[in-house]
């Protein structure tokens, strides 16, 4: 049985995301950081890997997640696309006429604000979606609800008032699942890879490299740049390569090396866009 952290709670969309992974007898190891979900997951006494938020359909990329990743050790080993819905829970025999708060994280709530509108309610922002779930269970609240998703509903025996409440429907979050580098097993069917490289500063390197890929018939499904700390100006750049063979990829990857100073693969692993 596979042990992994999560940030956050039981019951948060870390752990759903897990179970979509690994299966649902996954065992989670809730941290309060993302630096701490990265440490303890690289920790081979403690943990077999990490699940990660990296990006957002809505709010776009975490970029502190990866920078997180550029300084561990962790191989991305795979990919879970999740649909975030956000779900009112209360406590059984709870109505909707008696709720008088909403619990949530600050995030949550703003993602659901079309729904609330509706109601005259005080909402209260809390640190955590699951959280805010725990704590309605724990006091038997008769007049608040929670925003969380339907995992957390389930682990503390709440009931599913109003589902999918979010305004935006077509909400996305992306995790990568993280492994150490003597535990990452070789991904058979193994169509997409996560790069980062650095180009010489020649004009027009970076031109070079994104042409390169593109007559190789690889498909950059992401470039996110980021600066070096400490250099005049100077960027790297985070890609995301999507590919048919791997003969085709490591082809790419043999002709950008010319116009990249350093360059460092994160991960081969399969995309994870079909599972959503």
């Amino acid at each position: 049985m596979a042990k992994v952290t999560i940030q956050g709670y039981e019951g948060s969309f870390h752990q759903e995301a897990a179970r979509k992974f690994f299966g649902k007898t996954v065992e989670v190891i809730p941290c309060a950081t993302f630096r701490e979900v990265v440490k303890i997951g690289a920790n081979k006494k403690e943990s077999d890997g990490a699940v990660m938020a990296i990006e957002n359909s809505i709010a776009g990329s975490i970029l502190a997640n990866y920078n997180l990743l550029q300084k561990s050790n962790l191989k991305v080993v795979g990919e879970v696309y999740l649909h975030i819905k956000q779900n009112l829970l209360v406590n059984h025999g709870v109505k909707l006429e008696d709720i008088k708060e909403v619990h949530s994280h600050t995030m949550a709530l703003q993602q659901c604000y079309d729904f609330l509108d509706k109601y005259k309610w005080k909402l209260v922002e809390t640190e955590d979606t699951a959280l805010s779930a725990k704590h309605i269970a724990q006091h038997k609240s008769k007049h608040i609800a929670a925003i969380a998703s339907k995992l957390a509903g389930e682990l503390y025996n709440l009931h599913l008032i109003a589902p999918a409440i979010q305004t935006m429907k077509n909400n996305y979050t992306r995790f990568l699942i993280l492994q150490r580098e003597d535990m990452a097993p070789s991904i058979q069917d193994a169509n997409k890879a996560s790069v980062n490289f650095v180009t010489d500063h020649s004009k027009g390197s970076l031109a070079r490299v994104l042409t390169t890929i593109a007559e190789g018939g690889v498909n950059l499904s992401k470039l996110q740049s980021f600066p070096i700390p400490g250099s005049d100006f100077k960027y790297s750049f985070h890609a995301d390569m999507e590919f048919d063979s791997m003969a085709q990829f490591q082809n790419v990857i043999e002709a950008i090396k010319p116009a990249t100073v350093t360059l460092k693969i994160y991960g081969i692993y399969k995309n994870g866009k079909s599972d959503k």
